[in-house]
């Protein structure tokens, strides 16, 4: 329901107490036109007590405990009173809630003592008010239960909110790191051939130099792509179909890169699938970089729809060698895990070998 239709709901929960009340006073006036004055009293403190309601979440319990008073004069006043006990009822200040209600009880038996003494009407009178008092008190606790559970709602939804955020955070760092990791390990494997190497031409030097311009331009280029995730998800994505781009990239870099790819059916690769394949071989190849260098490197791509995709990477790398167990990898299993595919790294013979299945569902 909407929130803006509270109030008038109050307000007209009021009214037709008041209109009750108001139309018994109307046929007292009928039968005996002396209590014309008495009714107009009535009917005064009543709407004054309406008037009063606009205050009652600054002034809960000023605000009821005046209207409660009017109520023991006033039988028209009882719309309002009822109205702001409801309404300092949802703040559970129970004390405040005993003294209102204690007056509304109080005042009613002493009027209807005062109009009828002790007889039957006033009993049924008194015995209803001690029922409306419980039942506006429950109604009022329920009404705070109700908006406790919208509250704590609303807090987990910002909870969950925020664990989205900082999700998406955690994914565009690992964006930046497979990124800039692959970038800037090629970025060092040319510098360091243009340190170490004094047999070079000038025109080998600046081909070199070229390389290295070109990958910090598209280390730049790449990096403000990802950051733009950030404010939308418009950044072009690697894919399965760059694999081809990336292979060429290393080779020019000088990386030895041998690739066995019997992919089937490669036109209905799950998009996801494909993207964390590239980042797969991305990794793979930047780790043989870091801690192989000049070893050559074996890229098996194999799989089909309903067999799950396979990568498979592996380089010459001594056991006791540190083949990386840092930011990337560990990354990447976890996206892996997140999918329902699985990445797994080991020495066999000599060599260090990266192995990724990802599932790759049919459609039907």
């Amino acid at each position: 329901m909407d929130q803006r239709a509270h109030p008038a709901l109050r307000y007209a929960a009021a009214l037709v107490v008041m209109a009750f009340f108001g139309a018994t006073l109307i046929t007292v006036v009928s039968r005996d036109p002396g209590r014309l004055g008495e009714a107009l009293l009535d009917a005064g403190l009543g709407f004054a007590g309406l008037g009063l309601l606009h205050w009652r979440h600054r002034r809960p319990f000023a605000v009821a405990l005046v209207i409660a008073v009017f109520a023991a004069a006033s039988t028209t006043a009882f719309g309002p009173a009822f109205v702001a006990f409801v309404s300092l009822t949802t703040h559970r200040r129970f004390r405040q809630i005993a003294v209102v209600g204690a007056t509304l009880w109080v005042g009613n038996a002493v009027s209807a003592f005062w109009r009828d003494g002790f007889s039957q009407v006033t009993s049924v009178g008194i015995a209803a008010m001690t029922l409306s008092l419980v039942t506006l008190t429950i109604t009022g606790l329920y009404v705070a239960g109700r908006r406790d559970l919208a509250e704590a709602e609303a807090r987990r939804d910002e909870e969950r909110l925020e664990q989205a955020r900082l999700g998406e955070r955690v994914r565009i760092a690992r964006e930046m790191h497979d990124v800039l990791a692959h970038r800037l390990s090629l970025l060092s494997l040319h510098a360091g051939a243009l340190a170490h190497r004094t047999d070079l031409t000038p025109a080998e030097v600046r081909a070199a130099a070229a390389v290295i311009q070109e990958n910090a331009h598209q280390s730049l280029d790449e990096l403000r792509a990802t950051l733009g995730v950030l404010r939308a998800e418009t950044a072009p994505q690697p894919s399965f179909d760059t694999l081809g781009t990336l292979f060429t990239e290393v080779r020019a870099a000088g990386q030895q890169v041998t690739v066995t790819d019997t992919v089937r059916s490669r036109e209905v690769l799950p998009v996801q699938a494909g993207r964390h394949a590239y980042r797969i071989v991305q990794e793979g190849l930047t780790n043989a970089r870091k801690h192989a260098p000049g070893a050559p490197v074996t890229v098996a791509l194999d799989g089909g729809p309903g067999a799950d995709l396979r990568v498979t990477i592996s380089n010459p790398a001594p056991a006791s060698a540190d083949t990386g167990e840092g930011v990337g990898l560990v990354g990447l299993s976890e996206r892996m895990a997140m999918i329902g595919g699985s990445l797994s790294r080991r020495h066999d013979g000599g060599r260090f070998v990266l192995d990724a299945t990802l599932p790759w569902e049919v459609r039907s």
